[in-house]
């Protein structure tokens, strides 16, 4: 029990530096969704049930400018489908463990949380190191709650010349540090992000989220045949 508990702090104490810019991110989306017409509880709901910052943030943008409900889905379904990516790259970690403990874990398998826990698991042969995880995603769910539920309560008072707007790209950013270092994730990113600018006016029913995902995915796969075939 002793080790599981220093695993679960070693966990809370590696994601801590990640929550620097999440708190403003937190705070952001509560005003947002209040601004957008959602209530406190349904707010709250959407950070409980879905919990997934970006695909949230997402979700209001396409809602305030007036997108189907068929492409909002689509669009948030996108934007998470990379928490696919994430499970698949653990389950070799965690494929000892019962049910209801997988379960829990890809609730918090988030993007902060899995950037973390995945290079301890590299890093380690501890029988559970799953509790790194654990306390990564936990640490997340609550600083993201607290700070939705925070966003709520300020509302208005939060000046607009914070400019707490840069929390949202700054939090990603964070987490794409390290793949800079590779060119070819260096052009999987800046194709994805170019189309997703330029699509933003162009592509109908607000589906530019949806092609720029794809498009890097493709992206990424030609490139790594390249890369598999030297």
């Amino acid at each position: 029990m002793h080790s599981k508990f220093k695993i679960f702090l070693k966990g809370i104490i590696d994601v801590s530096p990640l929550m620097i810019p999440v708190i403003p991110f937190g705070l952001i989306f509560g005003v947002l969704a209040i601004d957008v017409g959602f209530t406190p509880v349904q707010t709250i709901g959407m950070s409980l049930i879905v919990f997934g910052g970006a695909s949230q943030i997402v979700l209001l943008q396409l809602f305030s400018g007036g997108a189907s409900s068929l492409v909002i889905i689509s669009s948030v379904g996108a934007v998470n489908s990379r928490h696919l990516l994430y499970g698949a790259v653990v389950s070799e970690h965690l494929s000892d463990l019962k049910l209801i403990w997988k379960i829990v874990i890809s609730y918090f398998l988030i993007d902060q949380a899995f950037a973390i826990s995945n290079q301890y698991f590299k890093k380690t042969k501890e029988r559970n190191k799953y509790f790194h995880l654990v306390g990564g995603g936990a640490t997340c769910w609550i600083i993201w709650q607290s700070t939705t539920l925070l966003g709520i309560i300020l509302g208005s008072a939060i000046p607009e010349k914070l400019g707490l707007s840069f929390a949202v790209p700054l939090t990603f950013l964070a987490l794409l540090v390290n793949d800079f270092r590779k060119f070819t994730n260096v052009i999987v990113i800046v194709v994805s992000g170019l189309v997703a600018t330029f699509g933003y006016n162009f592509i109908p029913f607000k589906a530019y989220i949806i092609v720029a995902a794809l498009t890097g995915l493709f992206t990424a796969m030609i490139l790594t045949r390249k890369v598999n075939a030297k």
